[in-house]
């Protein structure tokens, strides 16, 4: 006589138990899931329901999905996916050192990190209701349960659920202070790749959001009715001349200006930007921004030269290079980049680029003739061989580690140069209201090769670990 349907289900549910084994992760990065197995009887949490699909001739369980940027259309490249062992608790507040040697918070049963287009598969789920997930990179996270997992299946994430959260009701997002520039417009391609307008308001609002607006010599304010913040912008050398407000931040967006403006950006300026990003700060900044690098050099007149320590070395620059040309060809480096070959195959992914290596830009600059490789990374760069017209030569996007004088095991912030500016239109006109310069038209091929960099300089520091 057969087993009635409650018998048959608790009977069922004994099998399982009996097959459940236990495995434990306390942090790391290791994609690979982990091999050791203990007892059921020795296991604690959801470690207890890791079941061994293996040994039943069955594939694991999994979770899969693609993980998308805050917009909900641009796959994102190397973002972490976990189950955590303990509740990771809240981010930390500010400018942190984020080696990835550091692991991830609340360790993990599992995890794996997104590939070039975006998509993952997290092997030995725990097969349970209510099991924990965390996506993140950098400061951006996404906490979500998942309902019910089913041993020995997979599991599809949900579209809503593996995109990035837009705003702080739908997780955590880093920092972002951004200046504006009246040739360049960094805060446009922020809100192209989907943050919230209720996001973006002035530093001292009453209700800060995660982007704080400040002015260079670009916007200076909201526009009336705005979702996010009103008035005016605070000044930029409000952020930047003290390492006390820089470091209430975990990403600083610095727009080109048109002009180095050294009178804006004096000697304690300049220390402060350094230390701001040896103890852990990202910095972004566009073309006319290499003086936090270089140093004060546009200025014939000797008035101003000012510089950081260590960091003129890290690049060659010519302050009389012409800019002349509209577009460019650009070539992406494979070659001394660590992640230039997944840049290279994301870039294709996304419809970037149609031949591999060789990205149209808008408006190129060549003020960076080239960088020391022992110091920085090189990742888009003008070959004079191919260049159109043939003959120019450049660096248009690199990024470098600091402290750049410490040993690389020590280093803790990043900073990336870009000599291309957003293209697609957007601009930031001297004292106008934001976000009216901003373009609506979809991601350029250079636009989205600088949300790579953008979500890539979020991520943390060194080898995965």
């Amino acid at each position: 006589m057969g087993l009635s349907r409650p018998r048959a289900v608790l009977v069922l549910a004994l099998v399982a138990v009996a097959l459940v084994a236990c495995k434990r992760h306390e942090g790391g990065s290791d994609d690979t899931a982990l091999d050791a197995y203990v007892a059921p009887d020795a296991c604690e949490g959801f470690g207890c329901f890791i079941v061994d699909c293996a040994s039943k001739g069955l594939p694991p369980t999994t979770v899969s999905g693609t993980i998308m940027a805050p917009n909900g259309t641009l796959p994102l490249y190397g973002v972490n996916v976990y189950i955590p062992i303990s509740a990771p608790g809240p981010l930390p507040a500010g400018a942190q050192c984020d080696k990835c040697s550091n692991g991830l918070l609340g360790g993990a049963y599992t995890q794996t990190a997104t590939d070039e287009a975006g998509h993952f598969v997290l092997r030995d789920v725990p097969a349970t209701t209510d099991v924990p997930l965390v996506i993140q990179v950098g400061k951006w996270r996404r906490q979500i349960k998942l309902p019910n997992v089913a041993a020995c299946q997979d599991v599809p994430l949900a579209v809503a659920d593996s995109t990035l959260p837009k705003s702080r009701a739908e997780g955590d997002l880093p920092n972002i202070a951004i200046t504006t520039g009246s040739a360049d417009a960094l805060e446009c391609l922020v809100r192209k790749l989907g943050i919230a307008d209720s996001e973006f308001t002035t530093d001292t609002a009453a209700t800060p959001g995660a982007v704080h607006m400040f002015q260079g010599n670009g916007a200076g304010t909201f526009v009336a009715n705005w979702a996010g913040g009103a008035g005016p912008f605070n000044a930029a050398a409000t952020l930047w001349n003290t390492v006390d407000k820089l470091k209430q931040y975990d990403i600083a967006f610095f727009s080109c200006e048109s002009t180095q403006n050294p009178a804006d950006k004096l000697q304690p300026a300049m220390n402060a930007v350094k230390e701001y990003a040896d103890l852990g700060g990202r910095i972004f900044m566009s073309h006319w921004h290499n003086i936090w690098i270089e140093g004060a050099t546009q200025d014939t007149t000797d008035a101003f030269n000012q510089a950081p320590a260590v960091w003129p070395d890290i690049g060659t620059f010519n302050m009389a290079a012409t800019q002349p040309d509209s577009t460019q060809l650009t070539i992406v480096d494979e070659v001394s980049n660590p992640k230039g070959v997944q840049f290279a195959t994301w870039l294709q992914n996304v419809g970037a680029t149609i031949v591999r290596d060789q990205l149209q830009v808008n408006t190129p600059r060549y003020v960076v003739q080239d960088v020391d490789p022992a110091k920085a990374e090189r990742w888009v760069y003008v070959d004079p061989a191919l260049s159109t017209p043939t003959g120019r030569t450049g660096v248009q996007d690199f990024l470098f580690t600091t402290p750049n004088e410490a040993p690389a095991s020590a280093r803790c912030g990043k900073v990336v140069f870009s000599d291309m500016h957003v293209s697609s239109g957007s601009t930031s006109p001297a004292n106008s209201a934001f976000p009216i310069g901003c373009s609506a038209t979809p991601l350029s091929p250079q636009e989205k090769a600088l949300a790579f960099i953008f979500f890539d300089i979020s991520s943390c520091v060194g080898p995965i670990q």
